[in-house]
């Protein structure tokens, strides 16, 4: 695949950012477009690999190893490497739904399990992915493509996000007649309001969404299932259900101190401040206001960098991130092989953002939460903090306790699960976790024609298992429907 002596013949290059200094001025998606002369030049770097680890999609130490979607990476960088994008997008399309969204947001396991990673850098395939479908779109190739026929069966969809978006376009591709419901007040779940704009800009989402509109998806915000329409009346009214409400129950931290204003979930600052910036530009001030403020974010991943990059650009006065685990090696630990995930020390682009401004990474690592302090107020002022023994339970290392200041407070923790109104009306089981009961590959509750997929089925995790996840419970309730599906 590719260039047969490309690996050897080329360094890996990445798409130019926009300088941390200038970026924190808006709210617009930050990485340059690399010409297509560079972009076949990475696609020349995929090697003749012989087995492409790439598309697996399995589970290594409970973490994604490959493509949960199992593109076929090495097809589409060929056919990038001799210029043929029209037929790239097509192999794309085989397998992603959405290869707008998962080309900038994934956090690519695909490239964790590169054969060429093993002792070079990986080659580039999230930009080539997202650089293939932004191409489609700028050419004019991605056109509406709805079913010929229709098969006169109704399928519910509870919920939006990328699960539900890709149970209904596999849906409705069959003929199926599809509606999608959204408690928000806008279609896309995480993807319009988890994920900030300057990672996922929000034309990016609904020129996807009216796509799917135009195909002949119907969508209904603004409408609670469970409040606004009883699940029952779904099950009279439609033919099948999927769940695809997502893991929106947040893990809080009940510590002395909690009650105090200025702490709040993580999720709440980011849903806030999105809608406040669609809505107006943030001129409503109907968000929650990280300017002039000490802000600690408690928590890492992806979720606690969004965090990070919001409160840089509301014009904060300094950040901290509080992580109970220790600091990530630089390069892959014995016990982290190839290709399992490299669980390696990565700096995302809201801690970039605060070295480039205040001069340092924000991250202190080994630090728990011992107490919130406030003010006569009941504001928090202050955080006391420790060092933490390096395993869990994370014990506090006693003499390293200290205060460091805090006006804003941002709880990113994970989730806990789906909230469950909607399967305890509709009786189905839960499992150990608090999540819908069904198995990942039929994805059936035990309830006949409710299925489950996605976060609120497997728990908190990557929108590509997402996508993987509506298009598989997609299949299933095809076959439920007619009795035998063509969808893959």
């Amino acid at each position: 695949m590719g260039k047969p002596t490309g690996f050897k013949e080329f360094q890996r290059q990445t798409p130019n950012e926009t300088d941390p200094r200038l970026r924190i001025l808006n709210w617009n998606e930050f990485h340059e477009h690399m010409p297509d002369s560079e972009l076949r030049t990475q696609g020349a770097r995929c090697m003749d690999c012989g087995v492409p680890f790439c598309h697996t999609g399995s589970l290594m130490a409970g973490m994604a190893a490959g493509c949960p979607v199992n593109n076929l990476i090495p097809e589409w960088n060929d056919l990038v490497y001799r210029g043929h994008w029209r037929e790239a997008l097509d192999r794309l399309h085989k397998t992603n739904n959405f290869p707008e969204f998962t080309g900038r947001v994934c956090p690519a396991p695909c490239e964790g399990s590169c054969v060429l990673g093993i002792t070079k850098p990986a080659v580039t395939i999230k930009n080539i992915e997202c650089s293939i479908i932004d191409h489609g779109f700028d050419q004019g190739w991605v056109q509406p493509n709805p079913p010929q026929t229709r098969t006169g069966k109704r399928v519910a969809i509870v919920g939006s996000g990328p699960a539900g978006l890709a149970a209904a376009a596999q849906l409705n591709s069959v003929g199926h007649e599809v509606t999608v419901f959204e408690r928000a007040d806008r279609i896309g779940g995480l993807l319009m309001y988890g994920i900030p704009n300057m990672k996922l800009e929000k034309h990016v989402v609904q020129r996807r969404i009216d796509l799917l509109a135009t195909e002949g998806v119907k969508f209904q915000p603004s409408t609670e299932i469970g409040r606004d329409i009883s699940p029952m009346d779904l099950r009279e009214q439609y033919d099948a259900i999927v769940l695809c409400t997502g893991a929106t129950k947040p893990r809080d931290l009940p510590i002395p101190g909690r009650e105090l204003k200025g702490i709040h979930m993580a999720m709440e600052f980011l849903y806030k401040n999105t809608k406040s910036l669609l809505d107006s530009q943030l001129s409503d001030s109907r968000y929650i206001n990280a300017k002039d403020k000490h802000v600690v974010v408690i928590g890492g991943g992806d979720t606690g960098n969004d965090c990070i990059g919001t409160s840089m650009r509301h014009g904060c006065k300094g950040v901290i991130n509080l992580e109970i685990v220790p600091e990530p090696p630089t390069s892959r630990a014995t016990n982290n092989p190839w290709p399992q995930w490299p669980r390696i020390f990565r700096v995302d682009y809201g801690h970039a953002e605060v070295e480039a401004l205040f001069g340092n990474d924000p991250r202190l690592f080994s630090t728990t939460t011992v107490e919130f302090l406030g003010n006569d107020k009941g504001e928090v002022r202050a955080l006391k903090i420790a060092k933490a023994e390096p395993a869990p339970p994370f014990k506090i290392i006693p003499g390293t306790e200290q205060e460091i200041p805090a006006d804003l407070v941002f709880l990113a923790l994970g989730f806990l699960g789906p909230e469950s109104p909607v399967a305890e009306q509709l009786g189905v089981k839960l499992d150990g976790r608090s999540n819908y009961e069904a198995t990942h590959g039929n994805f059936n509750t035990n309830v006949p024609g409710v299925f489950a997929a996605g976060d609120c089925r497997r728990g908190q995790s990557l929108i590509v298992w997402a996508i993987n996840e509506g298009r598989g419970a997609a299949r299933e309730c095809d076959k439920y429907l007619m009795g035998k599906s063509d969808l893959p």
